[in-house]
């Protein structure tokens, strides 16, 4: 096994996450079986309790584990399924190391951070780079570990420390280093400057870990001399230097690596038998990718209404899925981010301008994606969203409490049920149309919805989705959530229009739901998003975007 460490200096948030899925898909691109996993050093178990501004969403497995966004980056690029435990945090291990404590593991002896912590964390590691990844039985060759944070972070020393002792427990030949570090521009000078660079190399040489190579986050490419510099100064050879500037998209990044001769390095350093020396044709596929991502003009404009929308990340995974969606049908996307609050009614008192503008805005486009979310806030602008796109027959897709507010929705405004609820925004509601689930324990938040890989079964052969999804019988995609469609009010909701074309393998939960008469009116429980790749879109965000398009849906042949 071979481990290559990505770790980070001068600011987070450099591209860490990018760059090491990059290098991912560069070495798979070359015949090698690579896995991934993310170091997080924050005290919380997992990422299941964070608010969406905190990091961005909650990418959850097909085991149902609630993970950093990263994860999403790695599974996107590496076409591959990863487990909740390629994600580790500080809190997993310490509570690892406290059970065992517990337990009496230790026989006695004084557990301290050296050496109890961290070999918990080089054990951890040695076990889930052996988890197959990527289909078939064979176990990984290469296994890629993003440190989260920056070198010099408190929380992160545990980490360094024991990566610092992993690499003579696993040899030189077998572990790397990847230091990613910011290059800055400052406009006074339009001068690119090495020190915050030498000063986190510093850093992370003086804890015991010495980098092999250098990728240089920048505005541009490096300026002439730079990169010699700060190989001098960084303890590097010039060539391993690796300049990551800005890219027209993230397509374009594996190119990047790879023509700075990234693939030689890798086979020298880590004696490497590549099973195709050349990537070039294997990355064939991203040039395309990158090249129609450039080069497309027909637009199509999507407005997404959701209740998080001053922080994009929050929605990472959707607006993956909308740009593979249109780019594989060679549209420009363009999102108009509606924050779902400003239109309800109430704002007309508190902020009218926010008000007209959200709906001048919303009447500006071709689809209407309603994406998931947690509590009142905004839900009765997602209603009204839905609304108009229902009467209007504007193409729309309703995506986990998108479904519900639709379901709301058409109680109220078809089934005339004016108090229609969610039991989670309307405890009391007379016409609970929406309601909690079974598995769902209200004491605690963390780990209690309904989460991972379900099977839903096609019960309309006829219906939109069975088409999309390649007329498959069933399906199988992630889920995340509390409360779902009460099943004593579905047979209304049909009699009316309203049809449940997919449902569970028991046929008791809604999965997949379709209006009659519209051109494309779909919405789902599950969150398709998180199985979207950029060369195999998600069934119902390619349909928004066919139907968003002009495609005529009920003509489709696929």
């Amino acid at each position: 096994m071979k481990y290559i460490l990505v770790t980070g200096g001068v600011i987070s948030g450099v591209g860490k996450g990018i760059i090491a899925s990059s290098m991912g898909t560069i070495l798979k691109s070359c015949g090698m079986r690579v896995t991934s996993i993310k170091i997080d050093p924050y005290l919380n178990i997992d990422a299941g309790t964070f608010s969406p501004y905190e990091h961005g969403e909650v990418f959850v497995l097909d085991d149902g584990g609630e993970v950093d966004l990263d994860l999403g980056n790695y599974e996107r690029f590496l076409d591959v399924t990863l487990h909740r435990d390629n994600n580790i945090t500080t809190g997993k291990i310490y509570r690892d190391v406290i059970d065992k404590e517990r337990k009496g593991d230790y026989l006695g002896k004084t557990v301290q951070v050296v050496p109890h912590i961290t070999d918990a964390i080089q054990e951890w590691i040695i076990r889930v780079a052996k988890i197959p990844v990527d289909g078939n039985e064979d176990e990984p060759e290469i296994c890629i570990i993003e440190l989260g944070g920056t070198i010099g972070d408190i929380e992160g020393m545990p980490f360094v420390e024991a990566f610092r002792q992993f690499q003579f427990r696993v040899g030189h030949d077998n572990f790397l280093v990847c230091h990613v570090s910011l290059v800055p521009q400052p406009n006074t000078t339009g001068e690119q400057k090495s020190k915050p660079t030498q000063n986190s190399v510093r850093s992370l040489r003086g804890l015991g870990l010495s980098p092999d190579i250098i990728m240089c986050r920048s505005q541009n490419a490096l300026q002439d001399g730079l990169r010699e510099k700060i190989a001098m100064f960084c303890h590097v050879p010039p060539d391993q230097v690796i300049s990551v500037y800005d890219c027209s998209s993230i397509y374009r990044v594996p190119l990047l690596l790879e023509s700075q001769q990234i693939i030689p390095f890798f086979t020298k350093r880590l004696k490497l038998e590549m099973k195709s020396p050349t990537a070039r044709r294997s990355l064939s596929k991203w040039q395309d990718l990158a090249e129609r991502h450039e080069n497309v003009k027909d637009v199509v404009q999507i407005a997404l209404v959701g209740k998080y929308t001053k922080f994009e990340d929050s929605y990472m995974s959707v607006t993956k899925a909308l740009k593979h969606a249109a780019l594989s049908k060679h549209k420009l996307l363009n999102i108009v981010w509606i924050e779902a609050a400003n239109l309800e009614e109430g704002m007309l008192e508190t902020d009218a301008q926010a008000y007209y503008e959200c709906w001048k805005r919303l009447s500006s486009c071709s689809g209407v994606l309603v994406p998931g979310g947690f509590g009142l806030r905004g839900v009765e602008g997602k209603v009204a969203a839905v609304r108009w796109a229902r009467e209007r027959k504007i193409p729309f897709l309703g995506v986990c409490l998108g479904l519900q507010a639709g379901v709301i929705e058409f109680a109220r405004n078809v089934l005339g049920w004016t108090d229609a609820n969610s039991k989670e925004f309307n405890p009391d509601t007379k016409h609970p149309v929406i309601i909690e689930m079974p598995e769902h324990h209200p004491g605690d938040l963390g780990g209690t919805m309904r989460l991972g890989k379900r099977k839903t079964l096609f019960v309309n052969k006829e219906s939109i989705m069975y088409k999309m999804y390649g007329r498959n019988d069933s399906v199988e995609e992630r889920h995340r959530h509390r409360y779902e469609v009460n099943p004593d009010v579905v047979d209304e909701l049909e009699s009316r229009g309203l049809k449940f074309v997919g449902r569970d393998v028991e046929g008791k939960r809604m999965e997949i739901m379709e209006l009659e008469d519209h051109p494309y009116y779909v919405a789902v429980q599950y969150h398709p998003e998180y199985l979207t790749r950029p060369m195999k879109p998600s069934p119902p965000y390619l349909g928004l975007i066919l139907a968003a398009s002009g495609q005529a849906m009920d003509r489709l042949d696929i």
